[in-house]
């Protein structure tokens, strides 16, 4: 029987073992999952007695625990997330970030759940504003910076002035509760958030807020972010996912958190 020399087998081990090397993730701390995130944006991501906590930090700890990586948080700005991930000073985004065709171009995402928007006033509604729809014409929109309320508000800005009508006032704030403070203070009309975010404010300062119209961009989908073209972190990210789905813990989330079902994609 024909049997290889010891040096053409060692020399196999090796190429075997650097192409398993190449195909790892990069990580910037071995052992750990660094993921940046925006902690302003209840019940995904907010600090409660100092501590992170949310529907996405409840998410990654489940799912690093299955990869057997400590999750290592970056609190920042939301506008800084992608400057970060592309600056490789974080392994992914892990910040109920919206997919949208501008945030794809920079960056891959692995999706985990679809999201709804209401228009949230103040419960007398001064304005009399109807939800998204021609009431909002001539009105001050609050919105997060950056995020995709933001790209809604202007969309409108953009449709009430094609039709003759009066501008929307768009007004950017750092957070979430910023935006809906000013709408407390009587500064906006109107304050764009998620549906999540929508019941949790209601639910917390009751009687302060109300939804005008019905949820819309109710299809938009949210997910983690890796770094364009890392295929190795991509499928890592989503080899825990699928761990946590399967397990029950994704639903156990979901009903955690007190977010509708219809979030769910798996």
């Amino acid at each position: 029987m024909l049997r290889r020399p010891l040096t053409v087998l060692a020399t196999s081990f090796v190429l075997i073992a650097a192409a398993h090397a190449a195909d790892a993730p990069k990580l910037v701390e071995q052992g750990s999952l660094t993921f940046g995130v925006a902690a302003t944006f209840a019940p995904f991501e907010f600090q409660k007695d100092n501590k992170l906590t949310g529907f996405d930090i409840d998410m990654i700890d489940a799912l690093s625990a299955k990869l057997k990586l400590k999750p290592k948080a970056m609190n920042m700005e939301f506008k800084g997330l992608i400057p970060a991930l592309q600056g490789s000073r974080i392994d992914i985004i892990n910040s109920a970030m919206y997919i949208n065709p501008t945030r794809a171009e920079q960056v891959d995402f692995v999706p985990y759940l679809k999201i709804g928007n209401q228009v949230i006033v103040q419960t007398s509604n001064p304005k009399n504003i109807t939800g998204r729809d021609n009431s909002i014409c001539g009105t001050s929109v609050a919105v997060t910076l950056g995020a995709i309320e933001e790209t809604y508000a202007r969309e409108d800005d953009k449709r009430c002035k094609g039709a003759g009508k009066a501008a929307v006032n768009v007004l950017t704030f750092p957070t979430a509760q910023d935006a809906a403070l000013s709408v407390l203070q009587g500064r906006a009309d109107a304050f764009f958030d998620s549906t999540p975010g929508a019941v949790m404010l209601l639910e917390k300062v009751p009687g302060k807020y109300k939804t005008a119209g019905a949820e819309f961009e109710s299809n938009t989908q949210i997910g983690m972010a890796t770094r364009k073209g890392d295929a190795a972190t991509k499928d890592l990210i989503e080899k825990g996912l699928k761990e946590i789905v399967a397990d029950g813990t994704y639903k156990k989330l979901i009903e955690k958190w007190n977010l509708p079902p219809t979030v769910g994609i798996f």
